[in-house]
């Protein structure tokens, strides 16, 4: 039995060990996305790959798949890389790792939020550029304890943000979905509809999957509702704001800041956002911490191992 397994990436380094303790790999070591045809040779001759969010895992690609091929691992909690109806009718699984980089990602949307309200970038410059002093009107930026922060998208994600920001910050939470959150809930929350939270939330924070209905759900309109001195932020899908339209919102002082993790054509950046102050930018770091990263390693592993005993995989992706 092919037993091999293809890497897009380098994962971390006990991870690569414990893969290597379960079977053969091989893997792109170089700091860059794996190559079409590097896809398509280990489609055709692998048992199974581990892939990352860039990866572009198409029906075509999938189309190509050699009869060895059995698993499609993303190493993230998304899929949208991936087309899952093709790699179903081949009969390949696909998983993700879910659960393991909640709190990481959660606490990213945090990160961001306190560096956009405390202007802490441009704090930061101005420290290692010049001099400065304090000054009752200096570099003024906007309260968080007991303001109102509306989420969208209650999954786990979305339910540990507000969970923490009701809790921790003591935040009134609104949040916008397709069904009640119980979590969210259970400390106070209120499910309300997308106009009413752009219109009622000081900070604005995504948590929601990319689909054909989420594209582009935050555009020129949607951020019009928003307050003046409103923060949108982003640490979901890069796709689902319309960057164009954020940027000139930006500009114009239509809202009064975002914090993004993720973009619309990543790992490509609109231009118009990096000429901007009240932005902070940050490289997809989401999930970036030595545990989380370690842990999302270990989670394909166990889906691999699942998939080599003829088993179906903990974390399949289901339609």
């Amino acid at each position: 039995m092919n037993r091999k397994v293809y890497v897009t990436r380098t994962l971390p380094t006990y991870v690569m060990k414990t893969l290597g303790n379960i079977c053969e790999y091989d893997v792109n070591h170089e700091e860059r996305l794996a190559t079409r045809e590097e896809l398509v040779n280990a489609v055709k001759n692998y048992a199974a790959i581990i892939t990352m969010l860039n990866d572009p895992i198409d029906a075509d690609l999938i189309n190509q798949a050699g009869p060895d091929l059995k698993l499609i691992a993303n190493y993230g909690v998304g899929f949208n890389n991936i087309d899952v109806a093709a790699a179903k009718a081949k009969g390949i699984y696909v998983t993700n790792t879910p659960d393991v980089l909640t709190d990481a990602t959660a606490d990213t949307a945090f990160t961001l939020m306190f560096a956009c309200a405390r202007r802490v970038i441009e704090c930061d410059n101005i420290v290692r550029t010049g001099t400065f002093m304090w000054a009752p009107k200096y570099m003024l930026g906007y309260d968080i304890t007991g303001r109102t922060v509306g989420i969208i998208g209650a999954g786990r994600i979305g339910a540990n943000f507000g969970i923490k920001a009701a809790r921790g910050f003591n935040m009134k939470v609104l949040y916008y979905s397709r069904r009640n959150s119980l979590h969210l809930e259970s400390v106070g929350a209120q499910r309300v509809g997308l106009e009413e939270l752009l219109e009622r939330s000081d900070f604005v924070s995504l948590h929601l999957p990319l689909t054909d209905s989420t594209r582009h759900l935050i555009g020129a309109k949607e951020l019009a509702k928003m307050k003046p001195d409103g923060i949108l932020i982003n640490t979901s899908r890069g796709p689902v704001v319309d960057e164009k339209a954020l940027a000139d919102a930006l500009s114009r002082r239509v809202i009064a800041g975002a914090g993004l993790d993720v973009y619309e054509n990543e790992p490509e950046v609109e231009p118009a956002l990096k000429t901007l102050q009240n932005v902070v930018l940050l490289p997809h770091i989401g999930t970036a911490t030595f545990g989380t990263r370690r842990e999302m390693g270990l989670m394909v592993i166990r889906n691999i191992e699942a998939v080599f005993a003829g088993k179906e995989p903990p974390q399949m992706v289901r339609l």
